[in-house]
């Protein structure tokens, strides 16, 4: 085990989320560190490095693993899967069916959502919105206010 849930909670959307704490060293997370805000364990693998900071939120059946990273005021939901090396930051939002894996990068205002899955080397951020059943690659990058589906 990496980490606990924590008696700290709060409440998003009806939901009750509790704050996770760092049960021992790994990567660059320290023993007690506290971390992002998850439903249930099933949404933060105990295997791997992945870990969730800040007022991160992971809740209904999305799972964060591997070695993915999740900073800052992002949220991931639904069935929403971050995985590998993947890292999300700022106030993002992943959810519906969404994949972010590889070496993929989310930040700023950015939204991925429905069958999107973003891979690769790419880079979405900004206002950018990727939805439906689209693929973003390699080293694409998408920014500013730019909408695919």
């Amino acid at each position: 085990m990496k980490y606990k849930l924590t008696k700290n909670k709060k409440e998003i959307f009806k939901t009750t989320l509790y704050q996770i704490q760092a049960l021992k060293d790994f990567s660059n997370v320290k023993k007690g560190e506290l971390g992002g805000w998850i439903e249930k364990e099933k949404n933060l693998s105990q295997d791997g490095d992945c870990w969730i900071y800040g007022n991160t939120s992971i809740s209904k059946n999305a799972w964060v693993y591997g070695n993915a990273r999740v900073f800052e005021n992002a949220q991931v939901y639904g069935n929403a899967r971050v995985y590998e090396d993947a890292c999300i930051c700022g106030d993002v939002r992943i959810y519906g069916d969404a994949s972010i894996y590889g070496n993929a990068r989310v930040f700023g205002n950015a939204r991925v959502f429905e069958n999107a899955s973003v891979s690769g080397n790419a880079s979405i951020y900004g206002n950018a919105c990727i939805c439906g059943d689209v693929r973003i690659y390699g080293d694409a990058n998408v920014s500013g206010n730019a909408r695919i589906s």
